[in-house]
């Protein structure tokens, strides 16, 4: 047997200035670390190649989704091992050059090179969006990112997601299932959006469908539901046909910017605005505005995470930009809800609820491990193990409040300063 585990094992250990939390087997059979442990596979040299090349989270990931690293055990105890140690690291990147000035890193770039080899680097994975240039969030640019992430197959997602097809955070109230929480959120956005018969719902963002669904056939709105992807759109079509909804619910294949036919007295965007983009918020938070009656109420339901000392070195996650979500941003809370106020609308109620989506994530993840061969027929190996670690990893951020995710309601409020919001609209147990 050999020592690739033991030499792995000190190599990590050297970078990261700790004890590694996990066992490491290594492709020679050899076995390194506490012996109860989650284990880190690492089915091939290649894996190193790729850091090599790639020091950090892009090598990792490049390795993950090609088979070449996995977790043998609980996920989830493994990510949560591994992240709190970096976590209480706190960020220690190189601010400025290659990552291999780093003295440290040059010399696990070295131990690598010894166990590992030279060979030149391994492809990136096919499912891996290709570096793009140009300005971020062009209607163009908007379209192909979200077209890497939801048209992957509809029958993909009707595994992870179950019977409802939504695609957002879920609200859990007393137990039940995965449908339960995910209408209950639908119809807390309802009621939240104080939604009456006859009232237009714009809803940004639409999805699948089930929103536009949940409020026209409970509520008695119409509604008018936009989504970049052309196979959302599809399969939204068919099932509000199903419904027999056609003559309250249009689905459209068009950018929010476009929109032309307000006023709507309502708007719903549910885990839409993260794909907006910081360059293009004040837009999105006018045009928006522009389309609600006097007295309308938007509904803005974002995943943000926490600010920064300085807000310039915030970077986008390598992982989810290259593999997940293209071109995607997250914001703190607080300039959300500026850049709302800035446009006009008046900030009246906000609800932390990320709780809620560790309990969504772990759900899907389960979906999606019990249909894993479905799941790799229908999209591929690389595509599954994507999303488990992706759906995995969040989780874990979620639970341990590194982002959060906030229900938003604002308000149009004409200059009579009438909202028409009730007194109360909280009731705590």
């Amino acid at each position: 047997m050999g020592d690739a585990a033991m030499r792995l094992t000190t190599l990590a250990e050297e970078l990261l200035g700790a004890p590694l939390p996990v066992r490491i087997r290594a492709w020679d059979g050899s076995e390194s670390g506490p012996p109860s442990a989650p284990v880190l596979v690492v089915r091939h040299r290649r894996a190193l190649r790729r850091l090599l090349w790639r020091p950090g989270e892009l090598g990792l990931a490049r390795a993950w989704v090609a088979g070449e690293i996995d977790v043998e055990g609980d996920l989830y105890a493994a990510l949560d091992l591994l992240s709190g140690i970096i976590w209480e690291r706190g960020d220690e990147r190189p601010t400025s050059g290659h990552p291999l000035r780093d003295p440290r890193l040059r010399a696990a770039a070295r131990g690598l090179l010894k166990i590992g080899g030279a060979l030149p680097p391994p492809p990136p994975p096919a499912e891996e969006v290709r570096r793009r240039a140009g300005p971020l969030h062009t209607k163009r640019r908007d379209k192909k990112a979200i077209s890497h992430h939801y048209d992957v197959g509809n029958a993909f997602y009707e595994l992870v997601l179950g019977p409802s097809m939504v695609y957002s955070c879920a609200y859990w109230q007393d137990g039940g299932t995965l449908e339960d929480a995910q209408r209950d959120k639908l119809d807390l956005v309802c009621r939240k959006l104080g939604l009456k018969e006859g009232d237009r719902l714009l809803d940004v963002g639409c999805g699948w469908g089930s929103m536009a669904m949940h409020a026209a056939r409970e509520y008695g709105v119409q509604v008018t539901g936009i989504t970049l992807s052309r196979e959302q759109a599809a399969y939204a079509r068919k099932c509000i046909a199903e419904e027999g909804l056609t003559d309250r619910i249009e689905i459209r294949v068009q950018d929010y910017r476009d929109v032309r036919d307000g006023p709507y007295d309502a708007i719903s965007s549910i885990g839409m605005a993260e794909h907006v983009g910081q360059v293009r918020y004040h837009q999105y938070a006018e045009q928006l505005f522009s389309l609600l009656e006097p007295g309308g109420r938007l509904l803005n339901h974002q995943i943000s995470r926490p600010p920064e000392e300085n807000e310039s070195a915030y970077h986008v996650d390598e992982f989810i930009d290259r593999y997940v979500f293209p071109d995607g941003e997250l914001a703190p809370l607080g300039r959300t809800v500026t850049s709302l106020e800035a446009a006009g609308f008046e900030v009246r109620d906000v609800e932390a609820i990320r709780e809620h989506y560790a309990l969504t994530l772990r759900r899907w993840v389960a979906n999606l491990e019990a249909d894993w061969d479905q799941a790799v027929r229908h999209s591929s190996p690389g595509r599954a193990r994507v999303w488990r670690l992706y759906m995995a990893a969040c989780a874990i951020s979620f639970e341990r409040n590194k982002i959060g995710v906030n229900q938003i309601l604002a308000v149009k409020t004409p200059g009579s300063g009438a909202s028409g919001l009730p007194l109360r609209t909280r009731t705590w147990t």
